[in-house]
This record gives C-alpha cells, structure tokens and sequence, in this order.
C-alpha cells in the first residue's frame, strides 16, 4: 500500500501548490497523525510528512489513553488491528513529550474498520472521545480530507459521518479541492469559524503543513 502511495505522490511531484482559503494557522510539534474512519487516506498524510521532513508519530487507533502517553506512544507496538510508528526525533522530543497537534485524515473504509474491530458506530463514538480529549488538554486538531469524491456521499454516510465526528470541530481544515466540490468544509468553516485551505492535490500538504508546523 505504501509503495503504491508513493507511486501517486511521484505523479504530481512536479506540480504547484496552490492554496485557496484564509491565513495558515501555527501550531506546533510533536505531531501524531491518525485516520478518521480508518482509509488508507492517513498513508498519504504520512508520506506528505516525511516529504516536508516533519516528525510524527502515528497510530490509527489511539485512544485518550494512548495519546496521553506522548511522543513514543508509551511504547507500544504494532498487533493484529494495531498499527504504530515512530518517526518523531527523540533529540527534540523525549518520549513522553506531550502531542502539541494531531492530524486526522477523514475518509471512512468498512474494510479498514474492520481489520480494527471497528464498527462505523464504534469508530464514530471512538472518534468523539479524541476530539473531546483534544480540545481538553489545548491539542490543536487539524482535519484533512484528500480523498476526493471517492471519500464523500450522501448525507449521514458512512463518509459524512466521519467528517460530522472531527471537522466541525478542528482548529484547521485542509481539503483538496475535488473534496470540496460542494463547498461543504467550506460551508463548515464559515460557520465554525475554523481557518480552511483547499489545495489541488494531496501534495500540495507539504508546504502548508512546512508553514503550520515550522
């Protein structure tokens, strides 16, 4: 799966980033990334982290309890239904160095659910319990939808249902634009108040997430 991600990004490498939206917000390090509806979305965020040469964490199922573990994860390793990885630079970051930001890449998989033991309405309570975390304990939240019309729908879809669980309640949006065909994260932005930025493609992350997180 990875290798076929890298395979897109190499396809639009050359291409400009063309931000649409308000001004870049700042937050800080260190990051952990995580899916909203466990789609292999998350994969591409990753590697648009690497791109911009950010450290992350990343696991796709945290719990409050995990991410309360910091940087390193407390430790744990990957199972059945359970991935991690660390990529954050321990010289800047020990472990257990509290998470600054987290980025939740939205887009729902049955299939990926699951390989989780996840149920769309498990993955939806699970999701409500981060963000509630988050906005706790000052984590900024950033959501980003990239999948495209592929990974939206009907109203109360599977899909929407994971944008309703995180974005209206993200500190910061970042979609691509065929995401944002309808205007919907743009419609949820006016009304939240949230800072929105619509880019072309995917890799068009790496300089916005440089901006934010540099």
């Amino acid at each position: 799966m990875r290798h076929a991600t890298w395979i897109v990004i190499a396809a639009v490498l050359a291409m400009p980033a063309v931000f649409f939206g308000q001004t870049v917000p700042k937050s800080q390090q260190p990051v952990l990334t995580t899916s909203a509806g466990q789609s292999p979305d998350v994969e591409t965020v990753n590697i648009v982290m690497e791109e911009a040469g950010l450290g992350y964490d990343y696991c796709d199922v945290p719990t409050a309890e995990i991410i309360s573990s910091g940087v390193g994860l407390g430790g744990r390793e990957s199972g059945p239904g359970f991935h991690v990885e660390i990529h954050t630079d321990l010289a800047k970051f020990p472990k257990g160095a509290a998470y600054k930001t987290i980025i939740f890449a939205i887009g729902a998989s049955l299939k990926g659910m699951g390989a989780s033991g996840l149920t769309l309405d498990s993955e939806e309570a699970r999701l409500k319990k981060l963000v509630d975390y988050c906005r706790q304990n000052k984590i900024f939240i950033i959501a980003a939808h990239i999948g495209g019309e592929s990974k939206r729908g009907a109203p109360r879809s599977d899909n929407e249902r994971m944008i309703d669980a995180v974005a209206p309640f993200a500190d910061y949006l970042i979609v691509t634009k065929d995401s944002n065909k309808d205007g919907r994260f743009t419609a949820i932005a006016k009304a939240k108040g949230i800072p929105i930025s619509e880019v072309e493609y995917a890799l068009g992350l790496v300089d916005l997430l440089k901006q934010v997180l540099q």
